[in-house]
């Protein structure tokens, strides 16, 4: 796996977001997934931050300089449970419908919308079965998607 998951406890004040990502993306790493959302503790947020394998080190340690991160977590990718959501919306005709939803009540996407042109699916999943899903519709003509950032939590602690 070339791509590690960072578990990062912050302060929950304003600005704290655009700091660790410009603290991250100035030094040229890419951020393959970003979600930020409160946690059981008044005043903390937890940011889950997906980058490269060969970058993880550094950024810990750029990370590790900013007044307002708490605590930096790799997880481990063995004992790690971690979920996305996608919404795709995908293209649907009178010979196609039927097909589109079998095919993605199969995977457990739950149908949010379906007009008579398009059918949007919701799906909750571990990224690679994410894009599964997606490939499985790609024939069909997705219109629009949209995925909301990995979240992960360690199933050791």
């Amino acid at each position: 796996m070339n791509e590690r998951i960072l578990s990062v406890l912050v302060e929950d004040k304003p600005g704290v977001l655009a700091r660790v990502s410009s603290t991250i993306s100035r030094r040229g790493f890419n951020i393959k997934s970003l979600s930020v959302g409160p946690t059981h503790i008044e005043g903390r947020s937890k940011m889950t931050i997906v980058t490269e394998l060969d970058a993880v080190e550094q950024v810990k340690k750029q990370l590790n300089k900013l007044v307002n991160v708490i605590k930096i977590v790799e997880l481990d990718p063995e004992m790690t449970i971690e979920t996305e959501v996608l919404l795709l919306k995908v293209s649907i005709n009178k010979e196609t419908q039927t097909s589109v939803i079998e095919k993605a009540n199969l995977v457990g996407a739950k149908s949010v919308d379906v007009g008579q042109d398009y059918a949007i699916f919701e799906l909750t999943e571990s990224s690679k079965e994410l894009n599964k899903f997606e490939k499985l519709m790609k024939p069909f003509g997705i219109i629009e998607m949209v995925r909301g950032g990995r979240i992960a939590v360690q199933s050791n602690l």
